[in-house]
């Protein structure tokens, strides 16, 4: 039995691992001064970031279209994939979910639409150890249920030079608690299961790195590491 694997630009796989896999990554599009961008084709995320800090009104992203996902789900089943594993970022904090399981009503059981409850790689790490699960002859539901358990013991934890650009989401909570002093800090934030929580803040990038570097000494032994940066790339490597 083939399985075919869909995901999203949100994912962060890198384009050689996607190709690798046969995973089909469907582009958001990040909406800039009521323009709006193909993620990672019509913008880089190297351009959104350096973008940014001028920009006077905030960027938002959109979800890919409905037919956006049919199109993948048609395309992977058209060659030859018997079912379809979609996995994508929280309910709680995307619409992308939402239309990918949309998407997936008018193929039946053949398409399968998970939440995986978190970002970035996060997300990508399940979508990518699942489809090498598959391409060593695992079937659907031991796929399903090592997504189930890679998605209780997959950690997501950041540095946010500042909470501005999570407070004007909306959707955390206690980013909007985080003013005067304290919103000057940098906060350490982890997602679990669609929820942004915050582990402390630091006085500087140094003291910051210091932290993460701790917390990453605390889970033991890994089975997988990947450090990603948002215009940092020296920062990173302070934790390599």
């Amino acid at each position: 039995m083939k399985i075919g694997f869909v995901t999203d630009s949100t994912s962060d796989i890198p384009d050689h691992l996607a190709e690798q896999h046969g995973i089909e990554i469907v582009p958001v599009l990040v909406n800039i001064n009521g323009k709006s961008y193909v993620d990672g084709i019509e913008i880089s995320r190297e351009e959104f970031y350096t973008r940014l800090p001028g920009l006077r009104n905030p960027p938002t992203t959109s979800s890919p279209s409905v037919g956006s996902f049919q199109e993948r789900y048609e395309k992977l089943l058209t060659a030859g994939s018997d079912s379809i594993i979609s996995i994508h970022p929280p309910n709680a904090l995307s619409g992308i979910f939402n239309a990918a399981r949309l998407a997936a009503q008018n193929f039946g059981q053949r398409v399968i639409v998970l939440d995986s409850g978190q970002l970035s790689l996060g997300l990508g790490y399940q979508v990518i150890l699942a489809a090498e699960a598959a391409a060593q002859g695992a079937r659907c539901a031991d796929v399903l249920s090592m997504v189930e358990s890679i998605r209780k013991r997959v950690r997501l934890t950041a540095l946010l030079e500042t909470i501005e650009y999570v407070r004007r989401s909306g959707r955390v909570s206690w980013a909007t608690a985080m003013l005067g002093g304290a919103f000057r800090l940098q906060p350490l934030i982890g997602l679990r299961y669609g929820i942004v929580h915050r582990f402390g803040q630091a006085r500087t990038r140094l003291q910051g790195i210091q932290r993460l570097i701790e917390m990453l000494n605390s889970w033991g032994q890994l089975e997988r590491l990947a450090v990603l940066h948002t215009n940092a790339e020296s920062a990173a490597w302070q934790l390599c």
